[in-house]
């Protein structure tokens, strides 16, 4: 084993998945507790395995000379430098779908969570305060408009189905649906959807995407989730947006910022914001273990890889 290819992995993943590596025709050093000591590490490293906290820059990269794929163990690889890698030769693949039931099912809570005022109800319950009002909205009836139209935001409109809602889309990525959902141009579906849903991938042409220009165009009253990418959404138009009433209410998942310097925007009553758990179930981090690593253990053998990541763009 002494000649086998060396994977580094960088960050935790589930550990039988880090067994099942360990199992492969390749060397295992696991720095995921030692982050000092990572770029030690990456000087024989072959494969580089990482979630969303190691940050693969171009200066990384350059202590990684022998470098061939880096694997993400999730969906998003905003965390990667691609440009760098691909200047280097170095492959990059991620997971797509193991999260994806998990972050679909924190969207629709999340619908939920505004719609019905919970977390305002949850506080005043603990607080001792038996306060049944205001009234809240029913999610039967409602045109929710997804921004960004891949995989989770097919899978949440699949079931929001269940719930008697409407889907809308924008994606200039998709040309078509098989599932029926309509897609407009961002415009018309700013003014149409009673809750907007943010599943787009970041890249360098929609980071805030969601300005003041598209805060006016909103169907007053509206609700915002994202679920996505926190600079997707320029947090002091939403906070404008917000104050003026012409949005009713944010969720969000992301954060430009994470954790968050500034605590303005989280102070206001009128969000709830949880920190960046979509994909914190146990399911999908096992997914994202098993998956990876079966990624990794076939570019080791020299066969396909099955999540390439060529180009962003699209929804995730």
């Amino acid at each position: 084993m002494a000649d086998a290819p060396l994977v580094v992995v960088a960050d935790p993943i589930d550990r039988d998945a880090l067994e099942t590596l360990r199992a492969g025709p390749c060397r295992v050093v696991d720095a995921s507790g030692r982050p000092p000591e990572l770029r030690r590490e990456l000087a024989e490293a072959w494969g580089l395995i990482v979630r969303s906290r190691t940050k693969v820059t171009a200066d990384l990269l350059s202590s990684a000379p022998r470098l061939t794929l880096v694997a993400r163990a999730g969906v998003g690889v905003d965390n990667i430098d691609l440009a760098a890698a691909a200047a280097r030769g170095v492959r990059v693949a991620n997971v797509p779908s193991a999260a994806t039931a998990s972050v679909a099912e924190l969207a629709i809570a999340l619908y939920l969570v505004l719609l019905r005022r919970l977390d305002a109800a949850l506080a005043a319950t603990r607080a001792g305060r038996w306060e049944r009002g205001p009234l809240g909205r029913e999610l039967s009836g409602k045109t929710v408009g997804f921004v960004g139209y891949g995989r989770i935001a097919r899978e949440v409109a699949r079931r929001l189905a269940a719930f008697g809602a409407r889907s809308i889309a924008f994606d200039p990525y998709v040309p078509r649906t098989s599932d029926g959902t309509e897609l407009l141009p961002l415009d018309a579906l700013l003014g149409r959807a009673e809750i907007v849903s943010l599943h787009a991938a970041l890249t360098p042409e929609n980071r805030h995407l969601f300005d003041a220009r598209a805060f006016a165009q909103l169907r007053p009253g509206a609700l915002l989730v994202n679920v996505a990418r926190g600079a997707l959404v320029d947090e002091r138009a939403l906070l404008d947006a917000l104050r003026s009433g012409r949005l009713a209410g944010a969720a969000l998942d992301v954060l430009e910022v994470e954790p968050p310097t500034d605590l303005e925007l989280l102070h206001d009553p009128r969000v709830v914001a949880t920190p960046h758990l979509g994909a914190s179930t146990e399911e999908a981090q096992r997914r994202a273990g098993e998956e990876v690593v079966a990624e990794v253990l076939r570019a080791v053998r020299g066969e396909p890889l099955t999540a390439e990541v060529a180009a962003r763009g699209g929804g995730a």
